[in-house]
């Protein structure tokens, strides 16, 4: 691939509204959830906030968040030590996240790319997360 090529391919790359989020943004819906959408006076900024049961939904990219699946394992070839070093930073960020979500009360769910296969399964997690008693927030 061409580094024009390589460049207009990474600017596609969004960040928000991506086919896994729309995914789950659907699933919850359906369910009868509502929820906010990227709150950016959260740390993280989430995918989905549901405020009055103190749950927050991520939905992540298996390869850009480091998962252990196939797909989020893959090594990519070209400036691979950029690549590696950037997936660390991410994960890394995300631990960081989390844990300051929780210490603001906030309990999450991570929901990887791969796992929505399944749309069954999908609405069964989203259900169980969102139907546990929450725990109040400080």
């Amino acid at each position: 691939m061409t580094d024009p090529a390589r460049s207009a391919v990474m600017r596609a790359v969004k960040g928000r509204d991506t086919g896994p989020e729309m995914k789950v943004r659907r699933a919850a819906h359906a369910l009868g959830y509502r929820f906010r959408l990227h709150r950016r006076d959260l740390p993280g900024s989430p995918d989905l906030v549901f405020p009055s049961r103190s749950k927050i939904v991520f939905v992540h990219g298996c390869f850009w968040h480091g998962h252990d699946c196939p797909r989020g394992a893959r090594a990519p070839k070209a400036n691979a030590d950029y690549w590696r070093a950037k997936i660390a930073r991410n994960v890394a960020r995300d631990a960081r996240v989390r844990g300051e979500l929780a210490e603001l009360g906030w309990e999450t769910l991570t929901i990887w790319e791969c796992e929505l296969k399944a749309a069954g399964s999908l609405d069964a997690r989203l259900s169980a997360f969102l139907e546990a008693p929450a725990k109040p927030r400080n």
